[in-house]
């Protein structure tokens, strides 16, 4: 007799990027957008902000989803505490990229699981030290687009990797999950149910 298989997991994001990394990760899931719109929170720092965002993503849809959990995620970038968001335009991501030039800088991320009896909340810190980029290495990355929606304006999983010397910590958080963390919930929680733990 086989077991039943393991609830789909209701990712609260449409980021392309979380639901690859989930498909990676062999786990079954569905996708809504989160009923939650992130607000800027001064005074707090950039950990607590991803933390409180992820929490309010997975807790918008939480009564919509019966028993399966609910994943919420956010992600920033972030050098000598300032957070660099999603760039506006071209000039804002070539001031991004020129601030992270030559320089290490941290990929913070909060992770919220939420079921009707229990909610975590975890957060992940990856550091990312970029080389020291030319003109040249600007230019071609701004004209690649793909700066366009990211935080930090780079795509590690693409043509960003161009710009990135080394990494410290879990590759997939920079991509936009922290996989390793949500790996060690679903272990804990829900043993073998998704072939974890």
């Amino acid at each position: 007799m086989s077991a039943a298989p393991a609830p789909p997991i209701l990712l609260a994001s449409t980021s392309p990027q979380r639901r690859a990394i989930l498909e990676q990760l062999g786990l079954p899931f569905d996708v809504a957008a989160p009923r939650y719109e992130e607000r800027p929170i001064d005074g707090v720092r950039p950990l607590e902000v991803v933390r409180a965002h992820a929490a309010g993503k997975a807790r918008s849809l939480a009564g919509e989803a019966g028993d399966r959990p609910v994943l919420g995620v956010d992600t920033e970038v972030v050098c000598e505490d300032h957070v660099y968001g999603k760039p506006g335009d071209a000039t804002e991501a070539e001031a991004m990229l020129e601030a992270l030039g030559g320089r290490t800088h941290e990929v913070v991320s909060g992770l919220c699981l939420v079921t009707p009896g229990w909610e975590e909340l975890h957060d992940e810190v990856t550091r990312v030290t970029f080389r020291a980029l030319t003109p040249r290495d600007l230019a071609s990355y701004l004209a690649s687009g793909e700066w366009q929606g990211r935080a930090g304006g780079y795509a590690i999983q693409g043509l960003g990797a161009r710009l990135v010397e080394r990494i410290e910590g879990d590759y997939l958080n920079v991509v936009g999950l922290p996989a390793s963390r949500l790996c060690d919930v679903l272990a804990a929680r829900f043993p073998g149910l998704y072939g974890l733990g």
